[in-house]
This record gives C-alpha cells, structure tokens and sequence, in this order.
C-alpha cells in the first residue's frame, strides 16, 4: 500500500450493543451497595472509564474503593453478556471483512476492560478481524483524552493523520478530534444530527465500505 491507513473502531455500540447490560450492570451494583444513580447518568458516562465514572456518581473517589466497585461493576456485566449474549451492530461484521480483504490495518480503540473484551471476543470471534488491540486498562487516561487512539496509532505504525476513527459516543469523538484523527460518527447511542462535528455522520456502519473511508483521507 503506497500510502497506508488505518481504522481504530470504538467497541461498546460501534462493534456490538450491550449498552442495556451496561445499563443494568450500573443499577444491580447501585441496588446491591445502597448508592444513588442520578438522572441520565448512563448517557452522560458513555464511553468513559469507570475510573471517572464513579466519581462523578459521588460514590467515592478513593482509589482502592473506585477499583472494588468498577471491578464488581464489570462483573455483574459479564454475568449478563453470559446470560443474554450480545447483537453485532448492522455493517460491523461486514465492514470488518471488507477492510480486512482489502489489507486496511485495524485495532480496537476502547474504553472497555480487557477482561470484558475478552468474554466478548470468545463469544463473538470478532477478533479474527483486528490486528491490534487497546483497552481502558492499557491506558492511564481515558477518553476524552486521545491515549487510547494515539496508541492504537503507534501500533498500526501509522501516523494519526492516516488513521480514521469509528465512533459512538461524544467522549470518543471529541479524543479523535484532540488525537488529529479523521471521525466516522454512528448513531447508536446519539441521533445523527447531534453528530455535526464529525467528518461523516451515518446511522449504521451499513452505510460505511473501506472507499467512503479512504475518501475521507484523500
């Protein structure tokens, strides 16, 4: 490839949907440990390490009780995904393929624990498809901050400029933007018209083949 590039896809309503379990996940912990959840908490968290997360909830920002309750809270997620399984999203698998035939390198750019990544590839051999990964637990900070792309980058060996990144949430977006990376907006989580500050906004990666992203580049 004369002039190489790269896509670095967010996971958690890009790839597949788990964002109910996710949701419940939140509520059994809170129901389990006596604590509050505030109105539109689970949007306004979206795509953010627990790290922040709880925090922001007022749980707490004691470092040994942030990780106790972030690691309980991630497995009352997996218990759910074991019990329900998960959705690919619309165009994820094929884009996925596509890319891959085509010779695009790709890696996984999320905020998502390693272990949960894991329970998810097994059950869904979306693995076979990316050449790299990166996960909220090989990164200090999360996004909005652009590590989790930068680094994603730096293992395709690409420049930023030659990577575009698929997102959902407006944390992931706004790290690509700080990143200097091109931005592929889904709407999953958000509706299309609240994602104006990407480069292409698209309801499912349905709409999305590996020429409409190297035109973004180009």
């Amino acid at each position: 490839m004369s002039n190489p590039w790269g896509v670095l896809f967010d996971w958690d309503g890009v790839v597949i949907d788990s964002s109910s379990q996710h949701e419940r996940s939140w509520e059994l912990l809170a129901s389990e440990r006596g604590l509050i959840l505030p109105e539109g908490h689970f949007k306004a968290g979206f795509g953010k390490k627990n790290e922040v997360i709880i925090p922001a909830l007022g749980w707490g920002d004691e470092l040994a009780l942030v990780h106790e309750l972030a690691d309980r809270k991630e497995d009352l997620y997996r218990q759910l995904v074991a019990a329900e399984g998960v959705t690919v999203l619309p165009g994820a698998r094929e884009l996925l393929i596509a890319l891959k035939e085509a010779g695009i390198p790709r890696a996984v750019g999320s905020s998502t624990p390693r272990g949960n990544l894991d329970a998810l590839f097994a059950a869904t051999g979306l693995d076979a498809f990316f050449d790299q990964v990166v996960c909220g637990s090989d990164v200090l900070h999360g996004k909005p901050d652009p590590e989790v792309f930068l680094k994603g980058a730096d293992l395709l060996g690409l420049p930023t400029h030659r990577c575009l990144v698929i997102e959902d949430a407006f944390a992931g977006i706004e790290a690509a933007r700080r990143g200097g990376m091109k931005v592929v907006g889904v709407a999953t989580t958000n509706p299309l018209s609240s994602l104006g500050e990407c480069d292409l906004a698209v309801e499912t990666l349905l709409e999305v083949t590996p020429s409409k992203l190297a035109a973004l580049l180009n």
